[in-house]
């Protein structure tokens, strides 16, 4: 099935599938999958000042500050991977990041085609995020439950040592759901109002991404 809506950000709080949907959309359609996590754990793996100063605020379980993320993400919208449409996956989380991608998008000539809101509930997403196994490698991502590597402790794409990650611990994990609510919430009633929201409620990936792609149609 094709889509036409192909400009997209994907909102859920942690934990809720945002980039196992991305890639499940990326089978069908080459989409450029702009993480804002991943770009800032570059940043951390080649430890420059945004890195460090990152890595402070990640562990903490807090946000960056909104020029830092909107910098890096203008100059990776720039990029040319993004000319036939992209997700963007953690990325605006507030309001006024929500008003500096608008900024931003003009100021590329793009426009925002849908945002995805992916509906988890609380307890399936605490016990995601506090399962959840990272590769210190290439960054894949596994959990213990619904994920498992095929070798304990080792990662199945490059072969590198899975560890948990500080935010990923229960306390953190259950702060930064708090975050969501505080801050990110208030973005579905935003867009919901612009007339660019999709619900996604299904439970199972493959029926998620049926419900995404008639969405997106």
């Amino acid at each position: 099935m094709a889509i036409s809506k192909r400009n997209l950000i994907f909102l859920g709080a942690p934990g809720s599938g945002k980039g196992t949907m991305a890639a499940a959309l990326r089978e069908v359609e080459p989409l450029a999958h702009i993480s804002t996590g991943d770009l800032l754990r570059d940043e951390i793996k080649r430890d420059t000042a945004l890195g460090r100063e990152a890595a402070g605020i990640m562990k903490a379980g807090g946000l960056v500050s909104d020029d830092i993320v909107c910098g890096m993400v203008r100059n990776r919208l720039a990029q040319p991977d993004c000319a036939n449409g992209f997700i963007l996956d953690g990325f605006p989380r507030t309001i006024a990041q929500a008003e500096k991608l608008t900024e931003v998008l003009a100021e590329l000539n793009k426009k925002l085609d849908a945002v995805v809101n992916i509906v988890v509930e609380d307890e399936v997403i605490l016990t995601r995020l506090t399962s959840r196994l990272s590769c210190r490698g290439c960054s894949e991502i596994y959990n213990k439950i619904s994920k498992k590597p095929k070798v304990e402790g080792v990662c199945d794409v490059c072969g590198g040592e899975l560890y948990q990650r500080p935010d990923d611990s229960l306390e953190t994990a259950q702060q930064r759901l708090a975050v969501f609510y505080k801050n990110t919430q208030p973005l579905i009633d935003y867009y919901r109002e612009r007339g660019l929201l999709v619900d996604i409620d299904k439970e199972e990936v493959p029926e998620k991404l049926e419900q995404l792609l008639a969405a997106l149609a």
